[in-house]
């Protein structure tokens, strides 16, 4: 049953009568309500456009975060093959918000790496909740280090809220790894492409999206901080999220005019938690298309095109 958000609940309504009038209809003796169904399929339907047609910058987080939306583990489990997960960090344990390892994307061998969140309160908890400990992003780093020693691209998708800032977390040096995860992206002489199908949360997520080509999901986001710790900063109050979203920039459709992101995925009309098929589908075929673009390219150009990217997009930034 899909979860609904606030802003969505006249459309529940709707569409909750219609399942109501067809549920009348499958009973026994039932009266035929298949017209008076069909008519508030039709109006729900268009209040969907509607809703969809114009979203705020809060309502987008809203969608980036919708439990039903398709997570890494889905992505993986529909667009590769032969998947075989790596562990650890080889250092103090294996963070399992990160997940990753040596997979095929149409039979081309490749390294994924992405965050997972979960989709229930255990898997949640035991992913917590998206968010990597040091140890995440060090068995990053020991991925991208594999995929450069063998010419593997790597494809990586982004979906946390932040790195987990807790103290265990600050005290195994939460922020070199991070920084070093980031380095990494920079240096290694192979095809890296990003997506961002959720959130992308700070550096948790700048981390593994330091990349050749950075796609993102229509209705995802991307920023510094989550718009409730912007306006807990700002405003001191947690309930000015709503402005603060508008301050930040953070949709896909700001950050591709700043030139954050190359290009963005359209999502299934009301958001890729109503159709996950069409979702991973339209991602995966972006993925293929951004490798294909990189094909070719030498090690050396590579990393100079990804260092390029990156060095150039304060001033592109300005410009627009």
């Amino acid at each position: 049953m899909t979860q609904y958000m606030d802003f969505e609940k006249p459309l529940a309504e709707l569409e909750g009568k219609a399942e109501e009038l067809r549920a009348l209809a499958r009973a026994e003796g039932g009266m035929d309500t298949s017209d008076e169904a069909k008519a508030l399929d039709k109006k729900a339907a268009a209040m969907l456009d509607d809703l969809y047609k114009s979203l705020t910058p809060w309502r987008k987080c809203q969608i980036a975060r919708h439990p039903e939306r398709p997570h890494c583990k889905d992505y993986i489990e529909a667009l590769f093959s032969d998947y075989v997960p790596l562990a650890g960090d080889r250092n103090f344990a294996d963070d399992h918000s990160v997940m990753g390892g040596l997979a095929r994307l149409n039979d081309r061998p490749v390294v994924v790496i992405g965050h997972e969140k979960g989709h229930d309160t255990k898997s949640r908890i035991e992913r917590n909740f998206g968010m990597a400990r040091p140890e995440g992003y060090r068995k990053a780093v020991r991925l991208m280090d594999l995929a450069g020693r063998f010419g593997l691209p790597v494809i990586t998708l982004v979906d946390t809220p932040g790195a987990y800032p807790g103290k265990g977390a600050e005290e195994r040096g939460q922020s070199e790894a991070i920084a070093r995860a980031t380095e990494k992206c920079l240096q290694i002489g192979v095809p890296l492409v990003s997506v961002i199908i959720g959130e992308g949360g700070s550096g948790g997520a700048v981390a593994f999206a330091t990349a050749n080509r950075v796609a993102m999901l229509e209705h995802s986001v991307y920023s510094v901080i989550s718009p409730e710790g912007c306006a807990s900063i700002l405003w001191k109050d947690a309930e000015k999220m709503r402005e603060a979203a508008e301050a930040l920039r953070l949709t896909a459709q700001d950050l591709k005019q700043l030139g954050v992101n190359d290009r963005i995925i359209p999502e299934p009309r009301g958001g890729a938690h109503r159709d996950p098929a069409a979702a991973i589908k339209s991602v995966g075929e972006t993925i293929e298309e951004m490798l294909h673009s990189l094909d070719g390219k030498s090690p050396k150009a590579l990393v100079k095109d990804r260092r390029e990217k990156y060095l150039d997009m304060g001033d592109r930034g300005l410009a627009a």
